[in-house]
């Protein structure tokens, strides 16, 4: 690891700070000294744009203004709330941890860093957050903002992907936080990331730090931090089906709700599947598409027929995107006959499979009489039910376009 001298370290920390004094975003949880909001905010945070944090952030404190609210509430409600946020695991440890606070803390944040290094959904960072922001503790909060200010100013060559490069910074962050200046201190670290030293083109000409910074005399700001590239996410072609109530569900859409646990769990969505075999990521043309999209809802208990593609979409995990194609779908009264023929010849012709599905249940399914209420975990919804359901990104893009489309309000 590199040696850096007391002075360089003694010049960042004294100028890192007199430039946050002046220049710090008035942004809403620092209005606070509550533990539990810079806890959510920092929740929020989390791979998320400030920006786009502010309304979220304010529209969650003023639903859950204690930890109380937020453990006693309906999951529901909280990823409600969270709709659009994304990585809604988040979602769930908070108020999970929320819990956790009330059973072993009476409804406050400790002021204690392994008690709350031991809450659900809070690792080394967020620790580090809660500790110095909230309590004003001397403990380091490295995320990617501070690494690469770290990586430039000290010119850190090392990977900043490798857990002793961490170690080395977070050492590194306890030498640097003045006494008795932690809040301001981290807070200024992070400012300093978000806005000057930025990944792409650093402001280094307005940068508090410029004079000293290694990296930048060595011309390594644009080149640093090292990081290993992550892994690309595994592509998945998806065919989704925008299934149009009629009779009494006229006006309405089908949606099922995700499992219990795994990806997005709990969470609604528009009927979906994976298209193709096993490791297939390209483009399926739209008949065989439609033909096995009907045979997997079927499969499912659903009796609809796609008659049309609609668009394309598409949602980015950390490890998977879909690629999505949209078809409009009809309720059918019965798959019987030509068009549930061809579903299932399409079905043998692709070569497909429909997980999940059991012996002989399209048989026993294309017996079911129209107007049977749809399968476990599928609902009907209208416009309003928007209001309480909550839904990936992607779907609730979808839907409420499609809403907009029935009202004639879509520009």
């Amino acid at each position: 690891m590199t040696t850096h001298t007391l002075e360089q370290k003694r010049y960042f920390s004294f100028e890192l700070l007199n430039w946050y004094t002046r220049s710090k975003r008035d942004l809403p949880w620092r209005r606070h000294r509550n533990p539990f909001y810079i806890w959510i905010s920092e929740i929020m945070l989390q791979q998320t744009r400030v920006d786009t944090v502010i309304p979220y952030f304010n529209r969650f404190i003023a639903r859950f203004p204690t930890i109380e609210a937020l453990a006693e509430a309906p999951e529901e409600d909280v990823l409600k709330l969270w709709e659009g946020l994304g990585y809604y695991s988040r979602a769930r440890n908070l108020q999970t941890a929320a819990k956790q606070v009330v059973e072993l803390h009476g409804g406050e944040v400790p002021d204690d860093t392994q008690a709350v290094a031991a809450l659900k959904g809070v690792g080394p960072y967020t620790t580090g957050a809660i500790m110095s922001i909230a309590f004003n503790r001397p403990e380091p909060a490295v995320d990617g903002n501070v690494m690469r200010v770290l990586s430039r100013y000290f010119l850190i060559e090392e990977d900043i992907m490798k857990g002793s490069t961490r170690a080395h910074m977070e050492s590194l962050v306890r030498e640097l936080i003045p006494e008795g200046r932690a809040s301001d201190f981290n807070q200024a670290l992070m400012e300093l990331g978000a806005l000057v030293c930025t990944p792409k083109s650093p402001q280094c000409l307005t940068c508090p730090v410029m004079e000293h910074c290694s990296g930048r005399l060595a011309g390594r700001e644009e080149t640093l931090p090292v990081k290993t590239k992550a892994k690309p996410p595994r592509l998945e072609p998806r065919s989704v089906a925008l299934i149009e109530g009629s009779g009494a569900n006229a006006g309405r859409l089908l949606v099922r709700q995700r499992p219990a646990k795994g990806l997005l769990a709990r969470m609604w969505e528009l009927p979906h599947e994976l298209v193709g075999p096993e490791g297939y990521n390209g483009p399926v043309p739209d008949e065989p598409a439609m033909d096995h999209l009907a045979a997997h809802l079927l499969a499912e208990g659903v009796l609809a027929r796609p008659v049309r593609f609609v668009r394309e979409a598409e949602h980015t995990f950390s490890h998977i995107h879909w690629n999505l194609r949209v078809f409009q779908c009809e309720e059918a009264a019965s798959p019987a006959g030509e068009a549930g023929r061809q579903s299932l010849a399409a079905e043998q012709r692709a070569d497909y499979s429909i997980d999940g599905a059991k012996p002989g249940a399209l048989i026993a399914l294309a017996e079911q009489e129209e107007g049977t209420a749809p399968p476990a975990g599928y609902r009907w919804i209208s416009e309003a039910d928007m209001d309480t359901l909550a839904f990936p990104k992607v779907f609730l893009d979808l839907i409420t376009e499609y809403f907009a489309k029935q009202k004639g309000t879509l520009m």
